[in-house]
């Protein structure tokens, strides 16, 4: 069954999905990726790598990442245990919503997932103790293009559920330039439709 998708109403390029959970007196069954059922819903991408990661404590942050060119990488993003509040923010240079981030909640307890395309950087706060999210990518790990921005840059003005004082990082995340300092990656393509 073609999982429930909706566009992001401030990054309309991300893409929420809800995958259909079928439950009896057992618990719950669900397809939480099936790739013609994921292209009919207009998500055309090619995953090629599956990643993991535990957080242990809360308020645990990672990112803001990407990779860029040649190995730039979309995602999709869920929670196996626990919850996140998921942040991305459009570094694409052009685009009229660039330097601009979303914000959401992704549980385990709901099965949601986020689809998140290249040209976008990504990052998540834990808002439990032992959370794990798992995630799909397009490109296989380049340490050479792999990338950051600030997780606290002002200009992106992320309110993230977390006192700075309270967070957990690593020393790479908190080196990460800000947005300003940031080489045209990416340039954002306007679609236009054909005459």
């Amino acid at each position: 069954m073609t999982p429930h998708v909706t566009p992001d109403p401030v990054l309309p390029d991300i893409l929420h999905i809800r995958p259909v959970r079928h439950g009896d007196q057992r618990g719950w069954f669900s397809e939480v990726y099936h790739e013609e059922q994921f292209h009919q819903a207009g998500i055309r991408a090619r995953f090629v790598q599956d990643n993991q990661s535990r957080s242990e404590h809360a308020g645990t942050l990672r990112g803001l990442h990407f990779q860029a060119p040649p190995a730039a990488q979309a995602k999709l993003v869920r929670c196996v245990r626990g919850r996140i509040f998921d942040v991305a923010v459009d570094i694409r240079f052009g685009s009229p919503t660039f330097g601009c981030h979303t914000a959401f909640e992704i549980g385990a307890d709901d099965g949601a997932q986020a689809f998140i395309p290249e040209g976008f950087a990504h990052g998540f706060c834990t808002l439990e103790p032992g959370t794990e999210i798992a995630y799909k990518v397009t490109s296989y790990f380049d340490r050479a293009c792999d990338f950051g921005i600030a997780y606290d840059d002002p200009a992106l003005g992320i309110d993230w559920p977390v006192p700075a004082g309270g967070l957990t990082l690593s020393d790479r995340d908190r080196a990460h330039p800000r947005l300003a300092a940031l080489p045209d990656f990416f340039q954002f393509e306007r679609v236009t439709a054909p005459p």
